[in-house]
């Protein structure tokens, strides 16, 4: 456990992900979210040393102060960043990777009374954001992105998208339209919807089929007309 090599490699992260960060001084000060990560290291190495009870309660002091409830069984890699922090629940059994960052209001959490190994594993550079849920055991690849209000619980392929409830992958690999990529890199709230775009595809389908339906009808009256003139006739 090196708590001071955690704090200035977290300190850096921050700068680099955050447009609103400041000096390393005000970052040190005032991030909850690092405040909950640096507590977890001493948590975790007091769990791992034998001493559950005590690390338990500190845990629980921390969630009191910074609103972060982080099992400290649970594996956390280097250069983890949770932004704005409230209401950040991470599971007993969950690993997380390398890089990853967390948004607020996001659960790592499990799908009932299961046990053994009952939490996500997060990979690499992984992306979660505003109030998503990661439950069960399941695998975010390396370089996932998890968008805002999401339910995952599938695993989710490297370099990969998920939105929605459940979460449906909308870019693998990079393949998508090029306007959605772009505007899913900038900015987590753009995402696109796969249940919107669902609706509206079967609301141009039935716009099609009601033309189809005016044409048929159309035609179906000179026809009955057609007929009558040769009765007539």
């Amino acid at each position: 456990m090196n708590v001071f090599k955690t704090i200035a490699e977290d300190i850096r992260a921050v700068k680099e992900r955050d447009p609103a960060a400041q000096n390393s001084f005000v970052i040190w000060l005032t991030y909850p979210g690092l405040h909950a990560r640096w507590s977890h290291v001493v948590e975790h190495w007091l769990w791992n040393h034998g001493l559950k009870s005590l690390a338990r309660i500190s845990s629980q002091f921390t969630r009191f102060m910074t609103g972060v409830e982080i099992h400290p069984a649970a594996q956390i890699g280097r250069r983890f960043f949770i932004d704005h922090a409230m209401g950040v629940i991470i599971g007993e059994t969950t690993v997380i990777g390398d890089d990853c960052t967390l948004y607020q209001g996001v659960t790592l959490g499990g799908t009932g009374k299961e046990t053994g190994k009952r939490h996500p594993t997060l990979g690499n550079n992984v992306l979660v954001g505003v109030g998503a849920s990661v439950l069960g055991n399941i695998t975010l690849g390396d370089n996932a992105k998890v968008g805002g209000g999401a339910v995952v619980v599938k695993d989710v392929p490297p370099n990969s998208t998920v939105v929605g409830i459940p979460g449906h992958i909308v870019v693998r690999d990079g393949q998508r339209v090029e306007a959605d990529a772009q505007a899913a890199a900038k900015h987590q709230e753009s995402l696109p919807d796969p249940v919107e775009e669902t609706c509206e595809s079967l609301c141009e389908r039935l716009e099609a089929l009601e033309r189809q339906v005016e044409r048929l009808e159309r035609e179906r009256g000179r026809q009955a007309a057609a007929l009558l003139e040769e009765q007539h006739d």
